[in-house]
């Protein structure tokens, strides 16, 4: 990966996450708020939907354009030493390392953002302040391990399937994909992911709205499915799922669309400048 490469990467993941995020927030928060303990109404219902809004303001861009950067580097390192046969392992492991860093950045943005959105009548400062207060800095990696188990079992099915769908597609018409076909692939490999991944993202919820010195609080993930499992049964793991389905869905069209189409137009910018 040469530096214009770089930058391309960098620039297009970060207006892709703030796109995606900032425009879809109203689902998140439903999403939220449905998977809460203390239930939708409770949470504040369709009130204040753009609460912990500033914290997704602030998180999107870094934590896109770090996804991104990693997985584009370890694709070219990879694909330099792998057979196209293994490319969808190349694209698994790319996916789950770019995860692992950019969770750095959307862990806390996510810790703040969903207490918010939990509980609108505080707002996102006094969140932020209260957390550091009672937990320090380490309450904002709070569901940090719960967070990346999740993340990556995702990323293993929604990237592999896109960079197939893409493939398969450029097959059929003899020539790379447009912009909006990539897009199309984006919304399908992230319905798929979503649907399989339900039950870590309430676990995930779960450990990050639990009161500080609880057991949910712990961020061990298994206990919290067990627990749910035994409380609510297959509805509960799967609470939330058709506005996180519909959101994923949605997401995955505008954030691997407009990467796609930011990306390409960046590399012909500076592959001209550079004539």
């Amino acid at each position: 990966m040469d530096g214009r490469e770089f930058l391309a990467s960098l620039v297009a993941g970060g207006i892709a996450g703030m796109c995606v995020d900032l425009t879809l927030f109203p689902l998140d928060t439903m999403k939220t708020r449905l998977q809460s303990p203390q239930g939708f109404y409770n949470a504040g219902g369709f009130r204040g939907i753009y609460a912990g809004v500033p914290s997704t303001a602030l998180g999107s861009f870094p934590n896109a354009a770090l996804f991104f950067v990693t997985y584009e580097y370890t694709k070219s390192v990879l694909d330099s030493c792998v057979s196209t046969k293994k490319a969808p392992l190349v694209h698994m492991v790319a996916a789950s390392l770019g995860e692992m860093v950019a969770c750095l950045i959307r862990v806390p943005s996510e810790v703040v953002k969903q207490r918010a959105q939990a509980y609108p009548s505080l707002g996102t400062y006094k969140v932020f302040v209260d957390t550091i207060r009672h937990e320090g800095i380490l309450g904002l990696y709070r569901g940090y391990g719960s967070t990346v188990k999740r993340e990556i079992p995702f990323s293993l099915v929604q990237f592999p399937t896109w960079e197939l769908l893409k493939a398969v597609w450029s097959w059929k018409q003899n020539h790379a994909v447009d912009s909006w076909q990539a897009a199309v692939c984006g919304a399908f490999a992230g319905a798929l992911a979503a649907v399989v991944t339900t039950p870590l993202d309430v676990a995930k919820t779960r450990i990050m709205l639990a009161k500080t010195g609880t057991t949910t609080a712990s961020g061990k993930v298994l206990p919290v499915l067990s627990n749910i499992w035994k409380m609510q049964g297959i509805s509960g793991l799967f609470s939330g799922i058709v506005p996180r389905v519909t959101w994923i869905s949605l997401g995955g069209f505008l954030f691997l669309g407009t990467y796609d189409k930011v990306h390409k137009v960046l590399l012909q910018k500076s592959s001209r400048n550079e004539m």
